[in-house]
């Protein structure tokens, strides 16, 4: 067997194959030395390691390879293996095929990670055994001995992910699904992949699509199966979550269950009320009550890197937002604050439109600092939406230099938001990386002041 990629997934297959009985053989392109920590991960395992680049010896001959996410489908190895008629896999497809529980899978460009982490926290309230992994970073063949035919299974799912597979979990969910990814995929292909997530379903199976959201409104007459629905700002036409007059409510054949109200929520910011709506109408489907169900959603405070709260200096609050890596994360993180803002915009372009992004900056922020590769980029989009309403513009290298920028502009009640819009990838392995170091940044701001 050969993995292709290791990461997250990659560590993942390596252990289970491996504990089957595999002889497994690593490749990917990186060198011993960028892979040293990863590799003493595995070190018990001992693969075979094929490390510098993808070789087509390792595929063409493999009984089987396993793909990690993220990895180019065109790369010559795999085109090799296709030649060659090798069966290509992944973790999720693997995963998908010996899971021993229905699944749960939760899909869409924003909001994904934040409802599945919304879902566990219902279930945990209620003392459900559950388990849940997936694009959340949680590798998934590791969770199959803890999985008994009830456990309830929870699967966050990129888009990558879902390149890989050839069938639906029972339960899926879309979020919604926006321009995203545009560097790599056109808009359609994009579409089509997040697609995936319900179009393999049977009959008997149910997806859940968020109304507010064009393409997944468009995708309810295109399941094979079911469909509940979410809506913050319109009626439903049958099961699922809504918000209506300042409260969100559960409907279950035709009955309205309230659940808790609007001001009760503990995140931050009109997106995250879709977050709950979704979470509620998985997580009621797997049996939370109610009362759990509302529980989870005054309590939860968010996952790292999103929206979070990370010091208070001198009465200016700093917020990581690494995970926005597209103007329309950056949008709604800027609509979650009345504060004024100091925003950090950078990173690595993916081609989106920015027009949006910066006549909201333009209206709502005190200054914008731009760094990193796409820093020009940002700067000058902000600087071409300016008009008597002129926050400061400022150009600078990289996020520690953006955020000692940031610190000298902000004013007592401010808000200093890094929320990028871009991708960590001109400087930062992860976007958990680039707001680990913004974390670190604002600790060491913190200790000087």
């Amino acid at each position: 067997m050969t993995v292709v990629g290791l990461g997250i997934e990659g560590i993942d297959l390596v252990r289970y194959l491996t504990a089957e009985g595999a002889d497994v053989t690593v490749s990917d392109a990186r060198t011993t030395e960028q892979l040293a920590d990863t590799l003493a991960s595995i070190e018990d395992y001992a693969p075979t390691l094929s490390l510098g680049e993808n070789r087509v010896a390792d595929t063409e001959t493999a009984d089987a390879v396993f793909v990690s996410q993220g990895v180019p489908a065109d790369l010559p190895a795999l085109r090799a293996a296709r030649r060659a008629d090798v069966p290509i896999s992944s973790m999720t497809q693997l995963f998908l095929e010996r899971c021993p529980a229905p699944i749960a899978g939760i899909t869409g460009s924003s909001g994904k990670t934040t409802t599945t982490a919304l879902t566990a926290a219902m279930l945990d309230a209620e003392g459900i055994d559950y388990v849940v992994g997936g694009n959340i970073g949680i590798g998934l063949l590791g969770l199959l001995d803890q999985i008994k035919p009830e456990t309830k299974v929870v699967v966050e799912l990129s888009h990558t992910q879902l390149e890989g597979v050839d069938q639906s979990p029972p339960l899926a969910c879309v979020t919604n699904v926006t321009p995203n990814h545009l560097d790599q995929y056109s808009w359609a292909s994009y579409v089509d992949l997040k697609r995936r997530i319900f179009q393999f379903q049977s009959g008997d199976d149910l997806a859940i699509f968020n109304l507010d959201d064009e393409v997944t409104a468009g995708f309810v007459d295109e399941a094979p199966g079911r469909v509940a629905y979410t809506s913050a700002t319109r009626d439903i036409p049958g099961d699922g979550a809504l918000l209506t007059d300042g409260e969100l409510v559960r409907r279950e054949a035709g009955s309205d269950h309230a659940l808790l109200g609007y001001d009760e929520i503990a995140l931050r910011g009109e997106h995250n009320v879709a977050n709950v709506l979704s979470a509620a109408a998985i997580a009621a489907r797997l049996g939370a009550s109610d009362r759990a169900i509302a529980e989870a959603a005054r309590s939860f405070e968010g996952v790292p890197h999103r929206l979070e709260p990370v010091a208070t200096i001198r009465d200016v609050l700093y917020v990581n937002d690494s995970i926005a890596t597209t103007p329309e994360r950056t949008i709604a993180g800027i609509r979650s604050f009345e504060e004024p803002l100091v925003l950090l915009l950078g990173g690595k372009d993916k081609k989106l439109p920015l027009r949006e992004l910066a006549a909201l900056a333009v209206e709502r922020c005190r200054a914008v600092v731009t760094f990193g590769d796409a820093g020009d980029l940002f700067a000058n989009a902000v600087r071409e939406a300016l008009d008597s309403k002129t926050p400061t513009v400022e150009r600078v290298d990289d996020l520690e230099a953006a955020v000692r920028t940031a610190a000298q502009r902000a004013q007592t009640g401010d808000v200093v938001l890094c929320s990028p819009a871009g991708t960590s990838f001109d400087a930062y392995r992860t976007f958990e990386v680039r707001g680990e170091h913004f974390r670190t940044v604002v600790a060491a701001l913190e200790a000087g002041a």
